[in-house]
């Protein structure tokens, strides 16, 4: 009696076993064909754009960076800090409302400028690079290459304040810095 007892709980344990993958494996399969509705019907809403998409995804990471910094330049986008909006709190709608109010007149006049560092004294290298690690966020290696391959542009859709303040740092350390 006891062997069909065992017998039996083993079969009961495989029984419960096989319903629960399969179980599983259903799950699994509905939440896939969830997944791939939920994407056909966003794809599905226009068709330029889902053009873009797919031509933006084949894009190689440098290529992106091209095309973000291409974007930027001719968008007038600013460089944002780490952190982006969510750092500026909650007086970025009024600085915006501001913004746009002085549209007009501002057109007259450049307010953002690209910082192009053209060259520097051979006794300042040292300084510059810690200077252009800071501004940019580099990697000692990287802010190295980035200075010994002036002219280049160190960066871009600076306000005017903040472009003069860069540029007289740079100019006491010893670099030939120029606004565009």
């Amino acid at each position: 009696m006891s062997v069909s007892r065992y017998a039996v709980q083993c079969c009961a344990r495989q029984l419960r076993a096989t319903s629960s993958s399969v179980r599983s494996a259903s799950l699994l399969q509905q939440r896939i064909t969830r997944r791939h509705n939920s994407t056909e019907a966003a794809a599905a809403v226009n068709p330029k754009i889902s053009q873009i998409v797919d031509q933006i995804s084949q894009l190689t990471l440098l290529e992106t960076a091209d095309l973000v910094a291409s974007l930027k330049s001719r968008l007038n986008i600013p460089d944002l800090p780490v952190g982006g909006f969510a750092a500026a709190g909650p007086a970025a709608p009024a600085a915006a409302a501001e913004a746009e109010e002085d549209a007009a007149p501002a057109a007259a006049e450049k307010t953002l400028f690209n910082i192009k560092l053209l060259a520097y004294a051979d006794g300042s290298k040292p300084k510059i690079i810690k200077e252009v690690k800071n501004l940019l966020g580099l990697s000692l290696v990287e802010s190295k290459k980035f200075v010994e391959s002036a002219p280049k542009v160190l960066k871009e859709s600076v306000p005017k304040e903040d472009a003069e303040k860069i540029m007289a740092t740079l100019k006491e350390l010893g670099a030939t810095v120029e606004l565009e």
